[in-house]
């Protein structure tokens, strides 16, 4: 089994990929954490290295590649921006999102940072990812028709999403 779960920052990602990995005793794959542990190790923000991403094609190519293959293994939850649109041959594709104001909060408790800075990030970052996909992979981020389940996490807590999602994968076996 093969689940990937995309969305927007702040949206709940890696929370629910985590929970249902766990659930379904699946492997669970990060992009956003992947991509965190390359800008530590650069010495760089995650705003400072999107920046460089959008220079610097490579890195996105070679991190997408990663998780893609490390996808192939099967058993797995694959949470990323890109993970719907990246992992052909995914049995669920979920779709994560928010109003901004609410993953705007996620992310200042999370990161302990001020709402007026984690705000311009955001926007920034989201900016990047999307001038980023498009020119390397012609893709559209908008673009929600890939996904099996879109939902919006603000309408209920982290456990509750995660069981809508569950309840999903029960009825793929």
């Amino acid at each position: 089994m093969i689940i990937t779960i995309s969305g927007l920052i702040g949206s709940g990602k890696t929370t629910v990929a985590k929970a249902i990995a766990k659930r379904f005793n699946l492997r669970h794959i990060s992009a956003g954490e992947a991509f965190r542990e390359l800008a530590k190790e650069r010495g760089l923000s995650l705003l400072e290295f999107s920046r460089l991403a959008e220079k610097d094609k490579n890195i996105d190519i070679e991190l997408d590649k990663k998780i893609v293959e490390l996808a192939k293994a099967g058993n797995v939850v694959v949470d990323g921006r890109l993970s719907g649109w990246l992992i052909k041959d995914a049995n669920l594709r979920v779709f994560l999102k928010a109003p901004l104001e609410v993953r705007v909060k996620r992310v200042c408790k999370r990161e302990k940072k001020e709402y007026e800075t984690v705000l311009r990030e955001i926007i920034e970052r989201e900016r990047s990812e999307a001038k980023r996909y498009m020119e390397i992979y012609g893709i559209n981020i908008k673009n929600l028709e890939i996904y099996d389940i879109v939902l919006n996490t603000a309408l209920w807590q982290a456990k509750d999403v995660i069981e809508i999602i569950a309840a999903a994968i029960e009825k793929l076996k």
